[in-house]
């Protein structure tokens, strides 16, 4: 049984991105994380994602990013709120990662958001990730 499935997520896609891995596949599928991936996707982290079905099962394939040099999109992944441990702030503590180079992924009562999302919803939240 896994714990943290959302921790489980961004590692195997900082993995990937360290092995320069095409996709990534056998993601076991929830909302939650089909979320997270599409914040990861619209700030620029990934191509794409989709879901898919073996023997009556959902999973989840993500289709990587590089740069045009095959620099790294995803260099580093820092998982913040825990299940152990919630980290929670409200929307005039939301922090900058690496000075705006990188991202935090929130989840909000508006749902999965990244930082400059959540800053002009004027929303505080759980943050879950921060992803450079």
């Amino acid at each position: 049984m896994l714990t943290d499935p959302i921790g489980d997520l961004l590692i195997r896609l900082k993995n990937a991105s360290m092995r320069y891995h095409e996709k990534v596949e056998g993601i076991p599928h929830s909302k939650y994380k089909m979320n997270v991936l599409r914040v990861l996707k619209d700030e620029g982290f990934i191509n794409d994602y989709e879901e898919y079905e073996v023997d009556g099962k959902k999973y989840i394939r993500v289709f990587m990013k590089y740069g045009p040099n095959k620099e790294r999109l995803i260099n580093d992944v820092k998982r913040v709120s825990k299940p152990g441990r919630r980290l929670y702030v409200d929307k005039d503590n939301i922090p900058k990662v690496m000075n705006g180079l990188g991202i935090a992924i929130l989840t909000t009562s508006k749902g999965v958001l990244s930082d400059k999302e959540a800053r002009e919803l004027g929303v505080g939240g759980e943050i879950i990730a921060y992803v450079v």
